[in-house]
């Protein structure tokens, strides 16, 4: 079976644009905040990947144990499991926000490992927490304007396909981002880190809290930025709509790899139907 990601010539077929001026193949390399280390070359493998991360919280004890995750270019990468498996924290890993204690994080043939959470925003990734993710008291549009905060250039071409993306945040780009709706809310966030033309995107159940409708809608917002050809890591607590979607999908249980595979595979594969997925 061919992946979306791969030998598919229109992997969505007609969902979403094909317009990849959004995403970045070079990332925000031109400014470089203070990094607590170094990144060096790393060449080959997946475009990103948590390669058998084992670490937790600060001196805290192991949440993950050799667990690994990865997303190729143009895939949907979705992680998911029950309640406690690890989901938010490998995400977390490869963002830089706990100690990775053996393992490695790569991206575009580099070892970020040493790199701190806002040198790897400059390298290129979009990170989209699950809570706290908006400036409430600001404006829609001054959201999406404080993600273009490392960008040096005309960012307003950017804008404007966030507006194509998500019309709503156009009428209402006016109006306090603490007035908009959970679903609203979340459009807001995803569009601010795709200001900084990320060179893959990660999301932390960007589908928590809402409607069924307006996640239906979130996923057909998410296919759309996969059509640009930027990558997406995504954490999600709907496991079966999430791997539906999923080119590659990973289950993970007490923070190590139970399952992984497509996601059509995993959907039908009965121990992940029982196991996870309500039979």
């Amino acid at each position: 079976m061919k992946k979306r990601g791969g030998g598919m010539s229109d992997p969505y077929g007609d969902r979403g644009n094909k317009d990849r001026s959004i995403a970045n193949s070079e990332g925000q390399g031109s400014v470089m905040p203070k990094a607590s280390g170094k990144s060096h070359a790393a060449p080959g493998g997946p475009f990103l990947i948590g390669d058998t991360m084992t670490g937790g919280y600060g001196k805290g004890p192991d949440i993950l144990h050799a667990c690994t995750i990865a997303v190729e270019r143009g895939e949907i990468a979705v992680i998911v499991g029950p309640n406690g498996a690890g989901k938010s924290t490998a995400m977390k890993a490869v963002f830089g926000m706990l100690d990775v204690r053996s393992g490695s994080v790569r991206l575009d043939g580099e070892d970020i490992t040493g790199l701190s959470p806002q040198a790897r925003v400059a390298k290129g990734m979009g990170f989209v927490p699950q809570t706290s993710n908006i400036f409430t008291s600001m404006t829609v549009e001054e959201n999406l304007e404080m993600g273009a905060f490392i960008r040096r250039d005309d960012y307003r071409d950017t804008m404007a396909q966030i507006y194509d993306l998500f019309p709503i945040l156009k009428d209402k780009r006016h109006q306090a981002a603490g007035e908009l709706s959970g679903g609203q809310r979340q459009q807001v966030a995803v569009g601010r880190a795709l200001m900084t033309k990320p060179k893959v995107l990660m999301l932390d159940e960007p589908t928590a809290g809402v409607s069924p409708i307006v996640m239906d809608e979130l996923f057909d917002r998410i296919i759309e930025v996969a059509r640009t050809g930027i990558p997406i890591l995504m954490v999600e607590q709907n496991a079966r709509q999430a791997l539906e979607i999923a080119d590659k999908g990973y289950v993970l249980v007490q923070g190590t790899n139970a399952f992984t595979g497509t996601g059509k595979e995993l959907l039908a594969d009965p121990e992940v139907r029982k196991s996870f997925l309500g039979g």
